[in-house]
């Protein structure tokens, strides 16, 4: 990743957090990364959604049907520092759920004892 690169990224997820609040109901909405294309036509927004009903999945649906207005408020934004909007893919981000699942495999071969040596006496 160029240098120009990362800092349109920053600045994009700076800007979206803002935009994301509004849409906050009842659930917590944070983007973990953005990850640009080399030809800045394209940012990777990667999200993590804490909802306390669980419905995680219509969270993620409604970014994706809204995904146009949110680029219009994104755009009003930074209007004077890109030249061209670039086209926002929402991703999920299942860091969380990954490692939480290879910390319960970690406690599972921790809670198993060793198995007793095997004697070679016959």
């Amino acid at each position: 990743m160029s240098i120009r690169t990362q800092r349109v990224a920053s600045v994009i997820k700076q800007d979206l957090s803002k935009i994301l609040l509004d849409y906050q109901h009842n659930n917590i909405i944070t983007i973990t990364d953005v990850k640009m294309t080399p030809d800045l036509s394209i940012a990777r927004v990667y999200i993590s959604v804490i909802d306390s009903s669980g419905a995680d999945e219509t969270v993620y649906q409604m970014l994706s049907d809204k995904k146009t207005a949110i680029r219009a408020a994104l755009s009003a934004l930074l209007r004077h520092q890109l030249r061209k909007m670039p086209e926002i893919e929402f991703y999920r981000d299942e860091t969380a759920e990954y490692a939480s699942k290879m910390e319960n495999l970690f406690r599972k071969v921790k809670d198993i004892p060793p198995a007793p040596p095997e004697d070679d006496k016959k």
